[in-house]
């Protein structure tokens, strides 16, 4: 008989109630496809795979992309919840997601605090992963160190958001200082206007400033953590290694991420791991060569066949 192509479903965005969300993604693929969830980072929103999705759908696969807590269209159901940007919060986020949509077992994609919820899904729910692709952050065990000089230089931006003057700037100004980012954090010159405004829009959000600032200042302790994701959280500081196959791509030319940081990663990983490494891209290597990011993706992926 002949092969039949899979049906193809378009891109669209729709919306789903978690216990504190109502969660907007974009999905896209073969309705049963393999399912992959794409995790944006910061500053950034859920077009951020928009090069990518469509080679994940052309391969067979289907991929849903959420906007984080605070971004977007993504809007917290009660005023009363606290507005946790804790990567404990984000990985509770997606896992709720996965429900909502009863995919048992899926693979993640992620960049930036993507790839951070990434490596802690991996570490406190291994059995719901078949595997997890991390673009531009490495890990390692335990609570976060603090980092060498250099890369705490680069790493100014997350101490400026712990004074009340970064608070002031990220509020009254927040798409500026995005903006500064972007042009910062890789090769001048690799994005056009409309794709940063067409992404800034998702900063309109009423809680990206709250989420923005308790992120990074929780992240260095100074903030209090939400206690609803303490036991989440003891968890992933307990893991001492990874099994997850994991695919790590890092952009040569990072500068927000440096490239020394991830180096020295692998023995951290009793399962598959592999680094890559992109000559002369930045710290959005899914934006600026999605071509080569496609390439290792689909090679990572390979013929995964999980069932949602």
């Amino acid at each position: 008989m002949p092969m039949t192509e899979p049906e193809m479903t378009e891109p669209e965005i729709d919306h789903v109630t978690t216990p504190l969300l109502d969660m907007a993604y974009i999905a896209g693929g073969p309705a049963d496809g393999p399912p992959v969830l794409l995790l944006h980072g910061w500053p950034d929103d859920a077009h951020t795979w928009d090069k990518v999705a469509p080679a994940l759908w052309a391969a067979g696969y289907k991929t849903v992309a959420p906007w984080w807590r605070g971004f977007g269209p993504t809007r917290f159901l009660s005023s009363q919840t606290t507005r946790s940007g804790q990567i404990a919060a984000l990985a509770q986020d997606a896992l709720d997601l996965a429900n909502a949509l009863d995919w048992q077992r899926f693979s993640v994609i992620g960049h930036d605090w993507g790839a951070r919820v990434a490596y802690f899904l991996a570490a406190v729910a291994p059995d719901r992963l078949c595997r997890i692709a991390a673009l531009s952050v490495g890990w390692e065990p335990g609570s976060l160190p603090t980092p060498a000089l250099p890369q705490a230089q680069s790493y100014w931006y997350q101490w400026f958001l712990t004074t009340e003057r970064g608070a002031e700037t990220v509020c009254h100004d927040g798409k500026a200082f995005a903006r500064h980012q972007w042009d910062n954090w890789g090769p001048a010159g690799w994005y056009e206007e409309v794709e940063f405004e067409r992404t800034a829009a998702a900063f309109d959000n009423p809680d990206w400033a709250a989420i923005t600032l308790h992120s990074y200042r929780v992240r260095w302790d100074e903030a209090k953590p939400d206690p609803r994701y303490a036991e989440l959280e003891r968890r992933q500081r307990a893991t001492r290694t990874l099994a997850v196959p994991t695919l790590m791509i890092q952009g040569g030319d990072d500068r927000c991420t440096l490239p020394a940081t991830t180096e020295t990663a692998a023995g951290h990983f009793t399962g598959p791991y592999r680094r890559e490494v992109l000559p002369g891209v930045g710290h959005f290597p899914q934006r600026e060569a999605p071509e080569a990011i496609n390439r290792l993706l689909l090679d990572f992926l390979g013929t995964e066949t999980a069932a949602p």
